[in-house]
């Protein structure tokens, strides 16, 4: 017997984020992660409750030890609000099955508030002059490499800002960039 789940805000609306999470089951590899989803939801559900964040990680060693690949997710929640899904990592899912590649996706949480945009990413193992910003028209490139490990994601700002604002603070692999909203 398989039981379909929703979650539910205290607004009685149904959410896909049960929907979202099913679809990753589907996928060679990371699939195996996302069995045996129940006692996961319901961890997810108190986790919305608290206003928190959960996440899950692993690795993919080669035939000498080192690690080949990584992979994961968060759910991060606000209390009342719709749990938001992000998958992480440098395996990529191919028509020809799951590949290893050499670019990392780091995670990032993008906050839309009052008078600015603040994007928060974990780029671990870098230094502040390994990370490239470029911007074309609303997506905001992200860029680290230090030889080792190279990490890449492309976000979707949710309005217009003014690049000429940025603020960057870098501290302990976390990039904080602060960009205040363009004026009307």
């Amino acid at each position: 017997m398989v039981k379909k789940y929703k979650f539910k805000t205290k607004e009685g609306k149904t959410n896909q984020a049960r929907e979202e999470l099913k679809g990753l089951e589907e996928l060679p590899l990371v699939g195996g992660l996302f069995k045996g989803l129940e006692k996961f939801i319901d961890l997810a559900e108190r986790v919305e409750e608290a206003g928190g964040k959960i996440e899950k990680r692993g690795e993919i060693k080669g035939l000498k030890g080192e690690v080949k690949g990584v992979y994961g997710f968060s759910i991060r929640t606000g209390i009342g609000g719709r749990p938001k899904i992000q998958t992480f990592g440098n395996i990529k899912e191919t028509k020809k099955g799951p590949k290893i590649v050499k670019t990392r996706e780091p995670i990032v949480d993008v906050f839309n508030e009052k008078d600015h945009i603040l994007i928060v990413a974990e780029l671990p193992g870098m230094s502040k002059e390994d990370i490239k910003l470029d911007f074309k028209g609303d997506i905001l490139i992200l860029e680290a490499s230090d030889g080792k490990r190279k990490f890449t994601k492309e976000v979707l700002l949710p309005s217009k800002i003014d690049t000429k604002t940025k603020k960057v603070s870098f501290k302990n692999g976390i990039l904080e960039v602060k960009l205040m909203k363009a004026k009307k």
